[in-house]
């Protein structure tokens, strides 16, 4: 494990049913220590649960860090890297004007982003990455039956 001063996280959301039950996981590794997180919520989407793994990894560290986050979501990726400062800019409306989905986690999830120094890394999901497969075990662990 890497004691470069850069915290790891990895990042999976699931649901059973679209909307349905669904879980978050997330796998925080840092300075030779690991931690593992999870949550569920009994009326979700998988998107949703996609960024409460984020929100609830990014809310676990005490003081502003330097964060890599590893998701099999390029919603949540291509949304905090590329879509949120056009939403922001057009009072979080999306394509065609409409309000963007989720906003209220858009919300959280930029006000962490502002806190610490966040890089993301998209890896495909259910292809054999361990801290990926770990994540989605968490996941699914965790949704509510």
């Amino acid at each position: 494990m890497s004691d470069d001063g850069v915290i790891r996280v990895y990042t999976d959301g699931a649901c059973s049913g679209n909307p349905g039950p669904g879980g978050w996981g997330a796998l925080l590794r840092w300075n030779g220590h690991e931690k593992e997180i999870s949550g569920g919520d009994g009326d979700t989407t998988n998107n949703r649960m996609e960024m409460m793994a984020v929100i609830q990894a990014l809310e676990t560290l005490k003081k502003s860090s330097r964060v890599e986050i590893y998701t099999d979501s390029k919603y949540v990726m291509d949304g905090a890297t590329k879509w949120m400062a056009g939403w922001k800019a057009k009072g979080w409306k999306g394509a065609h004007k409409k309000p963007v989905k989720n906003r209220g986690l858009w919300e959280r999830i930029d006000s962490l982003l502002s806190t610490h120094d966040v890089t993301f890394f998209w890896v495909k999901g259910h292809s054999g990455h361990p801290e990926n497969e770990r994540a989605d075990e968490l996941a699914t662990g965790a949704i509510p039956r």
